[in-house]
C-alpha cells in the first residue's frame, strides 16, 4: 500500500471499535485519530477544545435561521469567528480536519461520519463494528464506564441514539446499516487481536498489498 490510504471505524457504543482501532493503527504503524481529532480540528479553527468536547457526535439542538439544511449537505463554510461558533459549523471543522489529515498521512479514523467525509476518496476503506449488547454491557463495567449492568445498557443505548442522530442528520445514509459500509464485524467473534489481523489483511486485499 504505497499510497495514502485512511481506514474509518463506526461503532456502537461499548462494541470495543475505538480499541480495535487503535490495534490496527498500531499494528499498520500508522496515526490513529478519536478525541485527537477534535483537539486537531480546535487548533486549525482557532475555537477552544471544550466546544468540540460539548458537540462530539451529537446532533445540533436547534437549526438556526442561517442554517439552511439539505440532507446529506455540510452545513456552513466558515467557522473562524469563535463567538458564533454553533454545532453545525463545528462539524464543517471537523470534516476540514478529516480531509487535511487524509490527504498527507495514512490513518484509522473512528466515528465522527469520517467515512461520509471520505466518500469520494479512492483509498478508503470503511468499517462498522458491532457488538451484543451483553458484551457491551460487559465491556463498559470492566472500562469502569458504569456501575451495574442496568447502567451499562442505559448508557449504551443512549450514547447509540446520540451517534445514530449524529450520523443520520449529516449524511445521506444510515449508522449502522451494513449498506454504509465496506465491512461490518462482530467483535465478540474473535479475539480484539485475532480480529485487528483480519482487518489489516482484508484493507491489504482491497487496497493493495505492495
Amino acid at each position: 500500500m504505497d499510497n495514502n490510504f485512511a481506514i474509518t471505524i463506526g461503532r456502537s457504543f461499548g462494541s470495543g471499535g475505538r480499541v480495535l482501532g487503535r490495534l490496527v493503527a498500531e499494528r499498520l504503524g500508522i496515526p490513529f485519530y478519536d478525541k485527537r481529532l477534535l483537539l486537531e480540528a480546535a487548533r486549525h479553527s482557532g475555537v477552544a477544545p471544550e466546544y468540540f468536547e460539548r458537540n462530539d457526535e451529537r446532533m445540533p439542538r436547534f437549526i438556526s435561521g442561517v442554517f439552511s439544511f439539505a440532507h446529506g449537505y455540510n452545513p456552513m463554510s466558515w467557522y473562524s469567528d469563535p463567538t458564533s461558533i454553533s454545532a453545525d459549523s463545528i462539524y464543517k471543522a471537523q470534516c476540514d480536519c478529516i480531509r487535511r489529515i487524509a490527504e498527507r498521512e495514512s490513518c484509522v479514523i473512528v466515528g465522527r461520519t469520517a467515512d461520509y467525509v471520505l466518500r469520494h476518496a479512492t483509498n478508503t476503506v470503511n468499517i462498522f463494528v458491532h457488538a451484543p449488547e451483553s458484551d457491551c454491557i460487559r465491556r463498559i463495567i470492566e472500562r469502569n464506564d458504569a456501575a451495574d449492568p442496568e447502567q451499562a445498557r442505559a448508557l449504551a443505548r443512549r450514547a447509540n441514539k446520540l451517534r445514530a442522530s449524529f450520523y443520520n442528520f449529516y449524511t445521506d445514509k444510515t449508522w449502522g446499516d451494513a449498506r454504509s459500509y465496506d465491512l461490518t464485524v462482530d467483535s465478540s467473534s474473535l479475539p480484539m487481536e485475532r480480529l485487528a489481523d483480519f482487518l489489516i489483511g482484508y484493507v491489504r486485499m482491497r487496497l493493495g498489498n505492495n
